[in-house]
């Protein structure tokens, strides 16, 4: 069993760092078709763009973390840790953001978009200072 542990870690990691792009990424996408005009060829290619980006790499990609993520607790028997308590609801959150994209790309395909492009660039932020505070929880473990 102990060989397994660093390779659940690596796609673990992988899985992270897939999700996070996309979670980065997409919102800033968002931001750009804002300003497309609805059915023109550059409103399309965003769409196609989005959809692609959430369904090929955000979705299994958080669909991995959130596999890989609680068997490493469980391996490294880490559950009751309060670091880890507070990461899973900083993930949750992640999770929560993950769906509002979702909801944002539908609306998007239906084009009926009702956010600006501020809009998205503050919810561009979101993703970071979540990935920032569960770093902290990881790496330093404050509590």
């Amino acid at each position: 069993m102990e060989n397994i542990y660093p390779w659940i870690k690596v796609l673990h990691i992988v899985g992270v760092i897939a999700w996070m792009a996309g979670l980065l990424y997409l919102p800033r996408l968002f931001v750009y078709h804002v300003d497309a005009t609805v059915g023109s060829p550059q409103s399309e290619t965003f769409k196609i763009m989005e959809r692609r980006l959430l369904r090929a790499i955000m979705n299994p990609a958080m669909i991995v973390v959130w596999v890989t993520g609680p068997y490493l607790a469980y391996l490294g028997s880490v559950w009751a840790q309060p670091w880890l308590i507070s990461k899973l609801v900083l993930v949750v959150v992640l999770t929560l953001a993950h769906h509002a994209s979702s909801r944002w790309r539908k609306s998007f395909e239906r084009d009926e978009n009702n956010h600006s492009a501020r809009f998205f660039r503050i919810a561009n932020e979101a993703p970071t200072i979540l990935l920032i505070a569960i770093v902290i929880f990881v790496v330093v473990k404050p509590f």
